[in-house]
């Protein structure tokens, strides 16, 4: 009887040790720094679910170019802040602005580079649900490379503002090139 009680006991014991408070823990794809933006690459990942497996699609593929377009934004609005800061020109705020309002519009039309580096798919057979993950990612590099040519096309940026630009996208570039030979 004793011995009986104490293998309960133990087992509860055990059983409580291994579950969590937040619930249990769920790995899913595309995790890990294989799968992380770096210096060299923005990368991100999108879910998406759906009794339409076409559907699921779309919702994982939107979601991680989302996910990309953001990531791209902050590091483009952390370049144009950084180039004010260390900058004494008065018309600094301007070509930030001018900066800003391009890589807007540069992930509005495209994403320069954008690769496809996995997909995984999963059908629910109990709840007859699709779930698809999606990972893509872009060079760094290729990426202010576009941003240089469409810098150059945009009639509303002054020879002056497209000199800097150019000059900042240049210094991001040499960034990205060298942690690529790193």
């Amino acid at each position: 009887m004793k011995t009986t009680i104490l293998k309960i006991a133990v087992l509860l014991f055990v059983t409580g040790c291994a579950s969590s408070p937040f619930g249990t823990k769920v790995k899913e794809p595309f995790r890990g720094s294989a799968y992380e933006s770096n210096n060299r690459f923005f990368r991100a990942t999108g879910k998406g679910e759906s009794s339409s497996d076409n559907i699921a699609r779309g919702k994982a593929d939107i979601d991680a170019k989302t996910m990309l377009a953001g990531q791209i934004n902050t590091t483009m609005k952390q370049v144009a802040d950084n180039y004010m800061g260390q900058t004494e020109n008065e018309r600094a705020a301007d070509v930030a602005e001018k900066f800003q309002s391009l890589s807007r519009q540069v992930m509005n039309t495209d994403m320069a580079d954008l690769r496809k580096i996995g997909e995984q798919k999963y059908y629910n057979e109990k709840e007859k649900k699709y779930t698809v993950f999606m990972a893509y990612e872009i060079k760094k590099n290729a990426m202010f490379r576009f941003m240089k040519k469409q810098a150059k096309l945009d009639n509303t940026i002054n020879e002056k503002q497209q000199a800097l630009i150019q000059k900042i996208l240049d210094e991001e570039e040499k960034k990205a090139d060298a942690e690529d030979k790193n």
